[in-house]
């Protein structure tokens, strides 16, 4: 199944990047309880301190390497297009963003797991190979939603030396250049969710002063019908399954 392994396989994903076998091995003096002549200390081990580093950054990962930022930005403009204010709440949204991203990059997670986690866990390959192996999925998927014109930017800003492949990119260029990608995609998706209901304003807007109510606030009026029409088209589930489709595997 797509969903097999979920959420968990990039936080141990995260776990082995940022924990070597060293480290992992060693601990760091945290306090000291005196007790008479006797003292005891008591140390945190890296395991530890890197389980809480990892929890720190994950949700800046989340946001850089996955196709969050995409989905909501356009719920967010969408909600705006309604005019329901804060309907859906931003509990909602950001709910149904994290697990349409957990659908959307489930099979990147599934092929980071099988080829380098559970090798890694099992002591069948050695941590350098786990994390290369790991980072060709995440790199592929970032690369497929990437402009070529954006890598080009940071590379030029950056002062990069010239590249013959895809697979020469730096991370640290990749990673930019595939977030203002996802932002510029993210405004044209919400531009077009946009036009419909802005037509629907001027409509409305044109009766109301055709009627001589110009007193009256358009968005009164137009809410229930641009409600009506969202409904009517069914378009939470075209809006989930057109950004679903619009992220591309291969």
């Amino acid at each position: 199944m797509r969903t097999k392994h979920g959420w968990w396989c990039l936080a141990l994903w995260l776990l082995v990047m940022v924990l070597p076998d060293v480290a992992m091995a060693q601990g760091l003096p945290l306090v000291t309880v005196n007790s008479g002549k006797a003292g005891q200390q008591y140390s945190m081990t890296m395991q530890l301190l890197g389980l809480m580093t990892v929890l720190t950054v994950l949700p800046s990962l989340l946001l850089m390497m996955t196709s969050f930022v995409r989905i909501i930005i356009v719920l967010s403009i969408l909600r705006q297009a309604l005019g329901t204010g804060q309907t859906p709440p931003n509990t909602v949204l950001v709910g149904l963003a994290l697990f349409l991203t957990l659908f959307i990059m489930s099979p990147v997670f599934d092929e980071v797991y099988s080829k380098a986690i559970a090798p890694y866990m099992n002591g069948t390959m050695p941590f350098d190979k786990a994390l290369a192996v790991a980072e060709v999925p995440v790199r592929n998927f970032m690369m497929l939603q990437t402009r070529e014109d954006d890598i080009a930017m940071f590379m030029q800003i950056g002062q990069k030396k010239e590249i013959a492949s895809a697979a020469e990119v730096p991370f640290t260029t990749l990673v930019p250049a595939f977030m203002t990608s996802e932002l510029k995609s993210a405004f044209m998706i919400g531009f077009m969710i946009y036009i419909p209901f802005v037509v629907i304003d001027l409509i409305v807007a044109s009766v109301l002063m055709s009627m001589g109510m110009m007193m009256l606030s358009p968005m009164i009026i137009s809410m229930p019908f641009k409600l009506m029409l969202f409904v009517l088209v069914d378009g939470w589930t075209l809006v989930m399954g057109s950004l679903a489709s619009s992220f591309i595997y291969k």
